[in-house]
């Protein structure tokens, strides 16, 4: 497994790649089926039983290529798509033995690509029209990587000091390296792509501006931070945000205030389980998550529920928090608890939590809060109609304002998109696919 010596062991990628014999093995079990299951199962539509093929004849040039052109961020999906529920989910042979580990050999390929520097695509001739894109993460990228491709000057504009988004940003290092995003930002970037970074949309440019200056603009601009509990004590030193928190061990120096302290996490996404296992990482001597519904109903995926397990996080069920407490400095001490029961499923399936009206305290020394993440409400301000924050789009991707598109998580709800990253990917090309078709209609009629 590779090191880096600014990243301690505990923080390092815990899978560890299939050697050359190991993928080899694995990828002759592949069946070549031709009506192959497992293209329909990815949201990206990989050629699964090409890129496995091309594993067996040692095209791992090739076999990169396959991926990549369908998923602009096939190296970090290898590493973070619940494979489970989907390509392996649907393998044929799951019927007679085990699917074959299309995640490990889909990142054996990648891998090999990253570690060898190879340029997998040219970008198009240029047909002189320009389009900006908001946001720097797996939909944004996916999007400007497509425009390029069909010969549009791409410029992204990313309000971090570097692109890459939640794959760079969101998700822990021993899921998912940086240097894994960063070199799929680097193919956007090589086929001629301006990324413009520690540039917020409405502080240093307005939205006027990228439509007087673009023939389309694209928002990629994800989700905001986690939002207030809404509860007493919230205020207290030692209440922390998860996005935060695994942002914070992506930099050089890792936080060190959790070191032998008990914590809380409240929430059950993968977002809770980054957060839990990150704190337990960084020496918490104990983490609970807590949870208002049950097992069933949290929407984290199987193995990461299955991963903060065997890192000892433990997990409390139909629990809901109603106050922080703290000590005389302001700092947390405890939690106080409402325990909480399921009414019968509405229409739609959904229980609803309702407290019992019994309450108990967990002693605690810090509380990361992961219940989700807070819309952008700037959109509206500019005009960009939303139903609860998710921007509406008609089935071209098309916002309420002409020639500005939407994909990603911020279109993510009230119908709309799935929360995944291979899903955002998805959406991204379909944006280009969506602007292309658009501008070509415009110029065939200005030209008729």
């Amino acid at each position: 497994m590779e090191r880096s010596e600014s990243i301690p062991l505990n923080f390092q990628e815990v899978e560890p790649p299939l050697s050359t014999q190991e993928a080899t093995d694995e990828a002759t079990r592949c069946l070549y089926c031709y009506d192959a299951p497992c293209i329909t199962a990815c949201p990206t539509g990989i050629d699964i039983p090409s890129f496995i093929q091309k594993i067996t004849t040692n095209n791992l040039t090739g076999s990169a290529r396959t991926i990549m052109e369908a998923n602009p961020i096939g190296a970090s999906c290898a590493r973070v798509c619940p494979t489970e529920e989907l390509c392996e989910g649907a393998c044929v042979l799951n019927q007679t033995s085990k699917p074959i580990m299309i995640g490990k050999l889909q990142r054996y390929a990648t891998d090999w690509a990253i570690q060898n520097e190879k340029p997998l695509f040219t970008a198009g001739k240029r047909n002189g029209q320009k389009v900006a894109v908001v946001g720097g993460g797996p939909a944004g990228l996916s999007a400007a990587r497509e425009l390029a491709l069909l010969g549009y000057a791409v410029t992204v504009y990313e309000a971090e000091t570097e692109a890459g988004g939640l794959d760079t940003y969101g998700i822990v290092s021993f899921r998912l390296p940086k240097r894994i995003s960063l070199w799929e930002v680097e193919q956007v970037k090589s086929l001629g792509v301006s990324i413009q970074t520690n540039t917020r949309i409405g502080v240093d440019l307005s939205l006027a501006e990228l439509q007087q200056s673009f023939d389309a603009v694209v928002l990629a601009v994800g989700m905001a931070n986690v939002p207030p509990l809404g509860i007493p004590g919230e205020e207290l030193h030692g209440v922390y945000d998860a996005i935060d928190l695994v942002k914070a061990t992506k930099s050089t120096t890792l936080p060190q205030q959790f070191q032998g302290k008990r914590g809380v996490v409240i929430g059950a996404g993968n977002t809770a389980i980054d957060g839990a296992t990150c704190a337990v990482r960084l020496g918490a001597e104990n983490v609970k998550v807590l949870y208002r519904r049950t097992e069933a109903e949290m929407t984290a995926y199987q193995f990461e529920y299955e991963f903060a397990k065997q890192d000892g996080v433990e997990f409390r069920w139909l629990v809901s928090p109603i106050a922080v407490l703290g000590d005389e400095k302001g700092r947390v001490t405890a939690l106080k608890c409402a325990e909480m029961a399921l009414t019968e499923a509405d229409e739609s399936g959904r229980r609803t939590p309702i407290p019992t009206g019994a309450t108990f305290v967990i002693k605690t020394d810090f509380i990361i809060k992961a219940i989700g993440q807070a819309r952008h409400r700037w959109l509206e301000d500019v005009g960009i109609a939303t139903h609860n924050g998710v921007i509406s789009i008609d089935h071209h991707y098309e916002t309420s304002v002409k020639g500005v598109f939407a994909c990603g998580d911020a279109i993510f709800g009230q119908g709309q998109g799935e929360a995944m990253v291979v899903a955002a990917a998805e959406q991204g090309k379909q944006v280009a696919y969506a602007i292309d078709k658009k501008r070509r209609s415009q110029r065939a009629e200005t030209s008729a």
